[in-house]
């Protein structure tokens, strides 16, 4: 597969090898577009078949002499493969085809380093990028093996290798010290919303499935979107007024993607704790994407992975607008709750099903009366205004205080215990 010489960029030759692994049966196209979202032009993709991949350059000699001549004839600057590479076939290769070769980890490592904005999505970044680098530092930089001397220093000495891993070693554990904070910063954001009774609602999906453009049309945010993988990185959270609920906090979370590096899920772990402490899960979906049903299973693996995987979710099926004959509509399983909801976040269709379900979703376990209560019941007043669940108060004609209340039943049961009272007791009165 070729395509036009570019005017501009980094030229790039791109490599897709199928292993005939039944649960990635994928084509070229993901990352032909994660390579244009990385800045690349590609130049062509060569594709092949084999059983296993090579110990020494993952391919074989017939399938590296071709995509020499591409690299020779085209110019090319990178060869970037669709594969995980270990450092010594990454090493051969370049060794090989005498331009610079990069796997699919370090692809999505350098989108995700270009598309970090906030101080923490940056450090985030930087975190995974020096884990996988210290993965290729390598003996024999001959070269650069200049020992320390002087008095007092003489010696073996530190090669130039151990200094660079020392180093990186030292600015990992910076990094991490730094993200510390940060996340605990996020517990106590969280806690407050907690003690506050407000529901959180995260929003996670495959890359590209339109997660920015629903919360957009939800919130009324700004957050970028556009029409290419990774668009964004950093969390972003608006509150949203939904009928009979209340107010709920919604998180825009980065979009996940198959083979994504185990490093950037342990480097967002902090990010992605939104997603696993959130009382409800919007999984966004391209309806109209072919491999709809591996992105939904890639997707759920990676939620199992941080610990999502117990939180209720409502699958929402974005992009019907591109689908023939598709209307709005909110999918229920056998007892009436919703399932699923078909929507379009483009053109609006379908956002009022949306939050329909979600407060359908939540009013489950939410506790919305109005309580009667005398003086003498002062205490459990005072802390149900402590709680934030009042909505309204007022007097009736013998004194006492008629409370609008709304807040999670758990919470609700938990405060009568702290008051040393039952339900039946807030009925008799």
């Amino acid at each position: 597969m070729f395509f036009e010489r570019p005017d501009s960029g980094e030229i790039a030759v791109l490599v897709h090898i199928d292993f005939n692994d039944k649960n990635e049966s994928y084509g070229p196209e993901e990352f032909v577009e994660l390579a244009i979202s990385a800045g690349a032009d590609p130049v062509a993709v060569v594709t092949g078949s084999r059983q296993r991949p090579d110990a020494r350059y993952f391919i074989g000699t017939g399938k590296l002499a071709e995509i020499k001549d591409i690299v020779d004839r085209e110019e090319a600057q990178v060869v970037l493969f669709d594969h995980a590479l270990s450092p010594s076939q990454e090493r051969n290769l370049e060794s090989a085809l005498q331009c610079r070769v990069l796997d699919r980890t370090g692809l999505i490592l350098d989108i995700f380093a270009q598309r970090a904005r906030t101080h923490e999505g940056k450090l985030q970044v930087e975190l995974a990028q020096l884990q996988h680098t210290s993965t290729r530092l390598i003996r024999g930089w001959t070269h650069l093996e200049r020992q320390k001397g002087g008095i007092g220093m003489r010696g073996p000495g530190e090669t130039q290798l151990e200094t660079d891993r020392r180093l990186l070693r030292e600015r990992i554990k910076a990094i991490q010290k730094r993200l510390s904070k940060v996340d605990s910063q996020r517990d106590q954001n969280r806690r407050s919303r907690d003690r506050s009774s407000v529901p959180t609602v995260s929003l996670v999906g495959y890359t590209n499935a339109g997660k920015s453009t629903l919360f957009n049309r939800a919130t009324g945010a700004d957050v970028f979107a556009a029409d290419q993988l990774f668009a964004t990185l950093d969390p972003t959270l608006r509150r949203l007024d939904v009928e009979q609920i209340g107010s709920i906090v919604l998180a825009d979370t980065v979009g996940f993607i198959r083979q994504l590096p185990h490093r950037l899920i342990k480097a967002f772990q902090a990010t992605l704790r939104e997603s696993s402490e959130a009382d409800l899960l919007l999984h966004i979906v391209d309806a109209a994407d072919i491999y709809r049903d591996q992105n939904m299973a890639h997707v759920d693996t990676v939620l199992a992975e941080i610990g999502a995987d117990e939180v209720p979710t409502l699958i929402v099926f974005n992009k019907i607008d591109a689908l023939p004959m598709s209307e709005p509509r909110i999918d229920r399983d056998a007892e009436g709750n919703p399932l699923r909801v078909w929507l379009s976040a483009r053109d609006g269709q379908g956002i009022d099903l949306l939050k329909q379900a979600i407060a359908e979703l939540l009013a489950v376990d939410v506790f919305s009366e109005t309580l009667y209560l005398s003086s003498k019941y002062g205490r459990l007043r005072a802390m149900l205004f402590e709680h934030g669940a009042v909505k309204s108060e007022r007097f009736d004609e013998t004194g006492r205080f008629v409370l609008d209340v709304k807040l999670p039943k758990k919470d609700y049961l938990q405060i009568l215990a702290r008051a040393g009272m039952s339900e039946d007791q807030i009925e008799a009165v």
